[in-house]
């Protein structure tokens, strides 16, 4: 489940259960509605799921809760070949980094 808002893809992820029912109840979903979910650390989530997407994709983590949090796609929180740099908005060039 994601969402696209300014040119980024923002996947929603939950830490537990309850946050993700909260969420789909908050959208509308009726109660004991079944959501098809993956189970994955954020690990894998960020240097794997990430730079396998195209273009540039953030983590919404638990969106719609006091505790939710943002995740951009920038360097220091993905990978360096899935940040997008601030100042551009494109896709870093990680090989060309080190020659500026």
């Amino acid at each position: 489940m994601s969402a696209e808002l300014d040119g980024i893809r923002w996947l929603y992820a939950f830490t537990d259960e309850d946050t993700l029912s909260r969420f789909a109840l908050s959208r509308g979903s009726e109660p004991g509605t079944e959501w098809r979910y993956v189970t994955a650390s954020g690990a894998r989530v960020l240097d794997v799921l990430i730079p396998a997407c195209e273009g540039p994709v953030g983590v919404a983590l638990d969106a719609g809760s006091e505790q939710g949090a943002l995740f951009p796609p920038v360097a220091g929180i993905v990978p360096d070949s899935a940040a997008v740099d601030i100042s551009t908005g494109e896709i870093s060039d990680v090989a060309h980094k080190g020659e500026e």
